[in-house]
C-alpha cells in the first residue's frame, strides 16, 4: 500500500513537470506577421512601384494573416505615399487585423505635407515615434530612423540636428548619405542603451525594427549606422535588425546578428510581399509569400 501511494506521487510528479515543461515549451514560440512598404497613394506606377494596387494587396495579407494565430502584425514603413487622406483607403483593412498591429515610421509616411507630419502619428494609433515591447522573452525596439531627417522633422530643433548630422557625415563620401534617408538623434541614442540594459537585467533577446538597414551597405542606410553599431556591439543579447526601405530585399548577418530587409509590397506588377515569421527558442522561420523568400535564422 505504501509502495502504490509513493508511487502515485512519483507519477504525479512526473506529470506536473511534463506539463510545467510543456507549458513552458508552447510559450516560448509566437508568430507574427510582416509588411514592409505598403506604400499606397491614387498615383500612377512610377519606378516600379504599383501604388493603386497595394490596397487590394494589402487586403490579401490581412486576410492571410487572421487564417492564423498571430502574436501581432507590424508593418515595417511607408505605409502610405504623398497624401494624409491615402490612409482613409487602408486603415479600415488594416484595422481587420485579429492580432495586435504595430508600425514603424518611414520617410514617405511624413511625404504629407508639414502640417499634417503631426497628423500621421496619431492616425497610425502611436503615442511615440519610438518605442518597446514585449512578448515572451523578447524586447522588440522600434526605431524611428525619421527622427534626424529631411522629411520627418517636426521642431526646428530636430531640423537643426538633422542640418548638423548631415553636414558632420558630408565629407565621408558615404553611399547612403542620402536625403531620403535618415537617422537617430542622441535623446533617442540614449534611450535605445537604456532598453538594452533593461533587456540584460531581464534575460530578454532583443529585436529591432527599423524602416532603415544597416546591413548590407548600400543607398539606403541609417546616417549613423556606425554610431547604432558602436552602441549594440557590447550586447550580446541582439539577435535580429527587420527594416523595410529597400524594396528588392538584402540579408547580412554579421556578429551574430540578423540583418534582414524586408521585400517591398508595393512593386512589380502583379506581386506582392510580405512574410509570416515563427520565433523560437533558437530559431527564427520567415514564411514567406509571393516574392518574399522563406528563411531559417539560427538565434546563437
Amino acid at each position: 500500500m505504501i509502495i502504490f501511494t509513493n508511487m502515485k506521487k512519483f507519477l504525479f510528479l512526473l506529470l506536473s513537470i511534463s506539463l510545467s515543461n510543456y507549458g513552458q515549451n508552447s510559450c516560448s514560440s509566437f508568430k507574427i506577421g510582416i509588411i514592409a512598404d505598403c506604400q499606397y497613394c491614387n498615383c500612377d506606377a512610377k519606378w516600379g512601384r504599383h501604388y493603386k494596387k497595394a490596397p487590394k494587396r494589402l487586403k490579401e495579407a490581412v486576410t492571410t494573416f487572421n487564417k492564423d494565430s498571430l502574436t501581432y502584425t507590424i508593418h515595417l514603413g511607408d505605409f502610405i505615399d504623398k497624401q494624409i487622406w491615402s490612409l482613409d483607403s487602408i486603415l479600415p483593412t488594416w484595422n481587420k487585423l485579429k492580432s495586435k498591429k504595430y508600425h514603424v515610421l518611414g520617410n514617405h509616411d511624413f511625404d504629407v505635407g508639414q502640417t499634417n507630419k503631426e497628423k500621421i502619428i496619431s492616425k497610425l494609433n502611436l503615442t511615440s515615434r519610438y518605442y518597446s515591447f514585449v512578448e515572451n522573452d523578447w524586447r522588440f525596439i522600434v526605431l524611428d530612423g525619421n527622427d534626424l531627417s529631411f522629411y520627418g522633422t517636426t521642431s526646428i530643433v530636430k531640423e537643426q540636428q538633422t542640418d548638423s548630422l548631415f553636414h558632420l557625415l558630408k565629407d565621408k563620401n558615404l553611399p547612403y548619405l542620402k536625403k531620403w534617408n535618415g537617422g537617430l538623434s542622441n535623446a533617442q541614442i540614449n534611450w535605445v542603451k537604456t532598453e538594452l540594459d533593461t533587456a540584460i537585467k531581464e534575460n530578454q533577446k532583443v529585436g529591432f525594427y527599423c524602416h532603415f538597414p544597416i546591413y548590407p551597405i548600400d543607398n539606403d542606410n541609417l546616417w549613423n549606422r556606425d554610431q547604432f553599431l558602436k552602441l549594440i556591439k557590447p550586447y550580446k543579447n541582439v539577435k535580429i535588425f527587420f527594416n523595410g526601405h529597400n524594396h528588392n530585399g538584402a540579408y547580412q548577418l554579421v556578429d551574430k546578428v540578423h540583418y534582414l530587409t524586408f521585400k517591398g509590397m508595393v512593386d512589380t506588377k502583379n506581386t506582392s510581399a510580405f512574410a509570416k515569421v515563427k520565433f523560437t527558442k533558437d530559431t527564427i522561420f520567415v514564411q514567406g509569400f509571393e516574392r518574399e523568400p522563406s528563411r531559417k535564422l539560427v538565434i546563437k
